[in-house]
């Protein structure tokens, strides 16, 4: 789970400007982050289905968001994809 604090710092490290909350970079970042842990938890946990469930909801809704900024944004989309080493 991502806790409060490691959330702000998220947040801080992938906002355009200080009030930023909402845009694709810190959604994806926020999300790669809890595919993440989640992740790690089903690598112990081989049998918690509605986990994974959750977690490819939140794969397919990274990639929604990750389309979006690739054809609103391609120099933005790039940059996103190389700061978070995400392949594609």
């Amino acid at each position: 789970m991502l806790t409060k604090t490691k959330k702000t710092k998220v947040i801080k490290e992938a906002a355009i400007h200080p009030t930023d909350t909402g845009s694709p970079e810190v959604q994806v970042t926020i999300l790669s982050k809890r595919i993440d842990e989640l992740a790690t938890h089903l690598k112990k946990h081989l049998k918690d289905k509605h986990s994974r469930h959750g977690l490819l909801q939140m794969v397919a809704d990274r990639r929604s968001h990750l389309k979006y900024l690739e054809v609103k944004n391609k120099r933005r989309y790039n940059a996103l994809v190389k700061k978070l080493g995400l392949k594609r």
